[in-house]
Parts: structure tokens; C-alpha cells; sequence
């Protein structure tokens, strides 16, 4: 009986250890399921990222100073906080002039910008020479070699930027063809701009747009209000004028632009299509714009 007792517990220790084995087998696969499931969520978040830091370089972007070419003796790009530095320092200068010559302190401080690249072009920083005068036969100081239109032409050269706008209105008084633009009113920059390019100051057929395009984004013409102890009034306030033809007018001239053709100017100046062919030896009625005829 004893021996039948040891024999059952035998079998019985042997079905126990059967039944286990197959649970041991079932826990591995069930353990390995959430870790798979769980690297699969990080991924998207380093492509947020990407995103907000390309915005941000594009907004960096919009905050860059603007620039603009400034192109007569040189050619240079400035900012804007280059060109009102240069305003600054020379304004007074201007202004001085303004009382002492007679030459606008908007059309000086234009100038000068442009010739001069607000002061950091070749000749300005070679010469102190801010205007773009060339020797002439009537100088006599130091001078610079420079290209212009011609290879190495020579420029004027000063000790001091001072003395640049001293000569540059001497300049401009000692030459009889400027002579009419001292006639026009002291705050008349518009027909000093294209007084300057009639003259042949300049060669650019842009160069008066250019000058009054600087005049009134700088606001400059409120320094020769300040000369002349008026109100300043805004260019954008002030568009009734039209100082091209106020100009030539005075002259006794029109310069031709788009749309115009003789019989409009006849009713315009008051004075025939066939008076005018005459005075300006026409043959037939085609004009050209950019022709400077007789209209009075």
C-alpha cells in the first residue's frame, strides 16, 4: 500500500511540471507587443520643430535694414540708416549755404548724397569731394584720378568735406548757364533738379527724378523752410505743381513728354500749330519725346 501511495505522488509531480511549461511559453510574446507599440510616437515631433524654426529664419528676414543703389560718381549700396547719418552730420552745412549762396539746402544735401554715395563712394573717401566736380581748367588745388565717363578723369580734391560744399556752390554761382536757377524761388527744388540736369550738371536722363526722389523720402525740403522761417509742408500735401513745366516755362520751352503732340500744345501755350513748326523748324508734325521746343 505504501508503495502505491509513493508511486501516485511520483505521476502526479510529473503532470504538475507538464501543465507549467506551456505559461512560461505564453508570457514572452505578450511581454515584447507594448514596447513596439510605444517607439512609434516620437516620431513626429522633431518634424514640429523643422517647421517653427524655418518660420522663424523668415521672419529674421523682414527685419534686415533697407538698402538702396545710389549711382552717380559711384556706384554703392547704402541703408537708409547710412543716408539720415549723412543728413545729419551735414544738414547745418546745408542749411549755411543755403544762406550764404543761395543754393537750396534739399538740393545740397540731394546732391551730395547721390555724387557721394552718402559719403562712402571713392571720391568722398579719396578727396572729401562730395559733389562729383571734376578739375576744370579754372582749378588750381590738389586732384584725383577716377573713372567717370571718360577713364581717369580728374577730380577735385579737398582738405575738408567743409570746403567741398563751399566750392560746390561757388561752382555753381561762377557759371553763367546756372545762372537762372538763382532766379527761381528758394524752395523750388523740383526746378532746381531739372534746372541742374538742363544745364548739364549731369548726364542722366534720370538724374532730376533721382534728386527729387531723395528730396521727399528724406523730407529734406524742411531744411529750407527752416532757412527760410516758413511752414514745412509734405510733398504728399503739396502734388499741385507740376516744376518741370514751371520750370521750362519760364524759359520759354517745353520738354516733350508721352502724350503730347502739337496741337495740344498749341491750345496749352496759346500759340498755333504752324507758329510752332516755325519757331522750332519743323517740316512735319511728329515730335519726339524728350524734344525741348519754342513755345513762346
Amino acid at each position: 500500500m505504501f508503495k502505491k501511495i509513493i508511486v501516485f505522488l511520483i505521476v502526479s509531480l510529473f503532470v504538475a511540471c507538464g501543465t507549467n511549461k506551456p505559461v512560461v511559453r505564453t508570457t514572452k510574446p505578450t511581454a515584447t507587443k507594448p514596447v513596439a507599440k510605444n517607439t512609434k510616437r516620437p516620431i513626429s515631433k522633431p518634424t514640429e520643430t523643422k517647421k517653427t524654426e524655418t518660420k522663424t529664419a523668415s521672419n529674421d528676414k523682414s527685419n534686415e535694414p533697407k538698402t538702396e543703389v545710389l549711382e552717380a560718381t559711384s556706384r554703392v549700396k547704402v541703408t537708409t540708416e547710412i543716408v539720415l547719418a549723412y543728413i545729419d552730420q551735414y544738414k547745418d552745412v546745408a542749411k549755411k549755404n543755403m544762406k550764404n549762396h543761395g543754393v537750396p539746402a534739399s538740393i545740397a544735401l540731394a546732391q551730395a548724397i547721390l555724387e557721394s554715395g552718402a559719403g562712402t563712394g571713392d571720391l568722398s573717401s579719396q578727396a572729401n569731394n562730395h559733389f562729383g566736380i571734376k578739375c576744370h581748367k579754372d582749378w588750381n588745388g590738389e586732384s584725383v584720378k577716377h573713372d567717370d565717363d571718360e577713364a581717369q578723369e580728374c577730380f577735385r580734391k579737398y582738405d575738408k568735406v567743409y570746403d567741398s560744399y563751399e566750392d560746390y556752390a561757388a561752382f555753381l554761382k561762377g557759371r553763367k548757364w546756372y545762372q537762372p536757377l538763382f532766379k527761381l524761388e528758394k524752395n523750388d527744388y523740383k526746378g532746381w533738379a531739372y534746372g541742374l540736369k538742363k544745364a548739364g550738371y549731369a548726364t542722366d536722363p534720370n538724374y532730376p527724378s533721382k534728386l527729387i526722389g531723395l528730396i521727399e523720402r528724406y523730407q529734406l525740403n524742411k531744411y529750407d523752410a527752416e532757412v527760410l522761417g516758413t511752414e514745412y509742408v509734405p510733398s504728399y500735401k503739396n502734388k499741385n505743381v507740376d516744376a518741370e513745366e514751371k520750370y521750362v516755362s519760364k524759359e520759354g520751352k517745353h520738354e516733350v513728354i508721352k502724350g503730347d503732340t502739337l496741337y495740344s500744345l498749341s491750345k496749352k501755350y496759346n500759340i498755333s500749330v504752324d507758329d510752332l513748326k516755325r519757331k522750332n523748324n519743323l517740316s512735319e508734325n511728329a515730335i519726339s519725346i524728350g524734344q525741348l521746343l519754342e513755345v513762346k
